[in-house]
């Protein structure tokens, strides 16, 4: 481990940020370094600039993407080199709003039903179960599922706030069927094949269990781990659940990242009329057509 490298894991450590977010900074200022083959402390703003247009230009990343490597380099220049930082000599690129797409319940089925394996299709039940984010959903322990309050306990998610869900009857009965054929321990899904590694599964599995499901399901829609959160909160908006509830399930901080689902709900969405119904409009023939051109 570099110096520099130990520096900044120090100082994102005293910070108690989440293991995800110290793994992405640590390797965005890495992969900062190695495109200007330099240290990092050897760069600098103009080379920051150039950095942002690369990422846009040649590796097509999304803005959400880019901002997250500079949120990175400017932990890196201002926490860990004590250096100033200027917001005007190098912005964060301006937030796309894409709305999610979101699956019917029949989709899900399918998605669920194709899984190549078991192990694969428990992983696919749970995110859509509790619509938990897949990091959250790799570092699930045994004793998260807790069967007398019909809760899965979400613990350090993002921003380090721990949640509960409701525990879905047919996810438990699924869970106690896996848990009797494998026996975990201490994680829910370690990350092994014998299943019995001292670490959690990475996220990447739960992305492949995902993406293989998709591919099996002939599924035309890009389909994601994320793809199941939105569909839970969909769902749930589209049964009835009110917004509060589905913030507080999803862990959300804000009122206003969750009324997005307000855009994707077709019961909302098909409750409120378009304002052309109200119109006493002539009904439309042949003989109302405009002349067409000679």
């Amino acid at each position: 481990m570099t110096r520099l490298r130990k520096m900044m894991l120090e100082e994102l450590e005293r910070r108690n940020y989440a293991p995800t977010t110290i793994e992405g900074y640590i390797h965005a200022v890495e992969d900062f370094a190695c495109c200007f083959h330099r240290s990092p402390d050897r760069l600098g703003p103009q080379h920051i600039r150039e950095h942002q247009a690369y990422l846009f230009r040649q590796r097509k990343l999304a803005p959400s993407s880019v901002t997250q490597r500079l949120a990175a380099l400017r932990f890196f220049f201002t926490k860990t080199l004590k250096r100033s930082w200027s917001v005007a000599e190098t912005p964060y690129p301006k937030k796309v709003q894409h709305l999610p797409s979101v699956l019917s319940q029949e989709e899900v089925s399918q998605l669920i039903n194709a899984a190549p394996n078991p192990f694969y299709r428990i992983l696919l039940m749970t995110l859509y179960a509790t619509g938990a984010r897949r990091a959250e959903v790799a570092r699930l322990k045994v004793s998260d599922i807790d069967s007398q309050r019909m809760v899965v306990h979400i613990q350090g998610g993002k921003g380090r706030k721990d949640r509960d869900v409701m525990l879905s009857p047919v996810l438990l009965e699924a869970l106690r069927e896996y848990w009797r054929r494998l026996k975990p321990k201490t994680w829910l899904f370690p990350g092994s094949r014998a299943h019995t590694a001292p670490c959690p599964i990475t996220s990447k599995v739960i992305w492949h269990a995902c993406h293989q499901a998709a591919l099996r399901a002939g599924l035309h829609k890009r389909v994601h781990p994320h793809t199941l959160r939105h569909c839970f909160a969909t769902h749930l908006l589209e049964k009835g659940a009110d917004l509060r509830t589905i913030q507080v399930l999803l862990g959300h901080r804000d009122l206003e990242e969750t009324t997005i689902y307000l855009h994707l709900s077709s019961r909302h969405l098909s409750a409120t009329a378009s304002p052309l119904d109200a119109l006493a409009l002539a009904p439309t023939g042949k003989k109302d057509e405009p002349p067409r051109d000679a």
